[in-house]
């Protein structure tokens, strides 16, 4: 897709309602449905410029696809599907995209509780802030390699969640509050190259670069107070912690790998698209068949990943506090994945469909009642989190039943950005930002202060606004608003 490719969206985008657009199929040659963006006025303005609603209507020529070509208000630019793009295929005469998932497979938000107030932790936050960075390796391509042990790649890409704990990483109980229950059915370990094991093997237990954090947070308001409760949200003032990362170098590899297998397959299955970034294959094809195990595989890399790091922070914590039993108080409030393409059921045009839905920069919101809330959930919804930026506030929010109706039970996934990492890095030149964030009471600890630039606020839209649209629409309602006061960064 030509970066010059004509924006005449704006001339046919038609708007529902005050945070809905649809872009008819009719907007180019070879939609097969027309593609539906979560937005508001504003936000839309500021998307002239932006090939990401371009995207929206090449998803939309997919082979299989069904509904609408769905995009979230932190939509951008991505790899062939803008980031908070969704898109459901059918199983049978559909196809599988990795550029549908990302090159993060499984990159995803891990929110863990505490007990603790944010009075008991303020005067020992630099050094707590300080031990989870020594504890968690942060960078690219950082990792940390067991001495005398060879990292177990096997186990983690066939039991996920469930085979770091069962290695010394946390308890049954936190499995209990995964999507998926940290271990995604399906996962082919035989399918991932050897290439990819060894990118993989050092860094299990670890951040990466770029937008992955691992950040401490404090309870700023509770707007539901009964999912609230459940959740173990209990007053603001509340210590939490959030994580943010995925597969890592493993997962990358795969998507890489896969996206050449892909194109030649688009040959082989006369499969024409107009962006090449969209390579993709049938379902149920050996190329498709090898991706989707491969893919789980990976995705259960990162619940590993996740649930390593969720314990090496709770040794951090009662290295730095030293209460008896510190360790065990840290409970996993939910942890899903935002770059994933997973096997589901929903009801289209009246229709029961088996569905492979790919989520881009994109998060699952279930409502009250459906089988795969976890039961202590089920009353009122899954957990949805909505990371914002490290000098503001985040998210919790909870699943809607209209997001099953209409979005394949879909919402955003975070802010999204608005300026590149390189706009970012020019714009702030020369700026403290870890003086100017710690004179607001937020402890934040880099591999590189020059890097942080890439992520400050600046960089992305305020997600108030982006959750507005997402209350709005009716697909998910806040729950509780968190800021943060201790962020580590690669």
């Amino acid at each position: 897709m030509s970066k010059n490719a004509p924006q005449n969206w704006r001339s046919v985008l038609r708007q529902q309602d005050a945070v809905r657009w649809e872009l008819p199929v009719d907007y180019m040659p070879g939609m097969r449905v027309p593609g539906l963006i979560f937005a508001d006025a504003a936000m839309i303005d500021s998307m002239a410029g932006d090939m990401a609603i371009q995207q929206v209507a090449n998803m939309a020529t997919l082979p299989g696809i069904v509904g609408h070509a769905l995009a979230m208000p932190d939509i951008h630019w991505g790899y062939g599907f803008p980031i908070g793009g969704v898109a459901a295929m059918e199983v049978e005469d559909g196809v599988v995209s990795p550029g549908g998932v990302g090159f993060d497979i499984n990159c995803g938000v891990r929110l863990l509780r505490t007990n603790l107030q944010e009075r008991a932790v303020k005067s020992r936050l630099p050094e707590l802030v300080n031990q989870l960075f020594r504890d968690v390796p942060t960078g690219l391509g950082r990792g940390r390699k067991k001495r005398g042990k060879t990292i177990n790649v096997e186990g983690a890409l066939a039991g996920g969640a469930a085979w770091a704990v069962d290695n010394g990483h946390g308890s049954r109980e936190d499995l209990t509050a995964i999507e998926a229950g940290g271990c995604l059915p399906g996962a082919d370990p035989t399918q991932v190259s050897q290439r990819a094991r060894q990118r993989g093997a050092p860094q299990l237990g670890s951040l990466g670069s770029g937008n992955h954090f691992l950040e401490m947070q404090v309870v700023e308001t509770i707007a539901d107070e009964n999912a609230a409760r459940a959740f173990g949200i209990t007053e603001p003032g509340q210590v939490m912690l959030s994580i943010h990362t995925g597969s890592r170098g493993l997962g990358h590899q795969v998507c890489q790998e896969y996206l050449g297998t892909m194109q030649r397959a688009m040959e082989q299955y006369r499969i024409t698209l107009p962006d090449k970034q969209l390579a993709c294959a049938p379902i149920k094809s050996p190329e498709g068949q090898a991706y989707l195990g491969a893919m789980a595989a990976a995705a259960n890399f990162a619940f590993a990943n996740r649930q390593a790091i969720t314990e090496r922070t709770r040794r951090a914590f009662q290295h730095v506090l030293g209460r008896s039993g510190t360790a065990t108080e840290i409970g996993v409030v939910y942890d899903v994945a935002h770059n994933i393409a997973k096997m589901e059921r929903h009801r289209v045009n009246g229709k029961e469909m088996d569905l492979c839905v790919h989520r881009k920069g994109a998060t699952r919101a279930l409502p009250a009642g459906h089988p795969e809330v976890p039961a202590k959930y089920r009353a009122v919804g899954q957990p949805v989190l909505i990371p914002g930026d490290m000098g503001r506030y985040s998210y919790i929010l909870v699943g809607e039943e209209r997001a099953q109706r209409e979005t394949f039970a879909s919402t955003c996934h975070g802010a999204g950005r608005v300026l590149s990492r390189g706009a970012a890095k020019k714009k702030l030149a020369g700026v403290d930002l870890v003086q100017a964030l710690g004179s607001r009471g937020i402890v934040v600890r880099a591999q590189s202060k020059a890097g942080l630039a890439e992520e400050a606020s600046d960089a992305y839209k305020d997600v108030r606004e982006v959750v507005n649209v997402v209350e709005q629409s009716g697909i998910a309602r806040v729950v509780a608003r968190v800021r943060p006061i201790g962020v580590i960064k690669g």
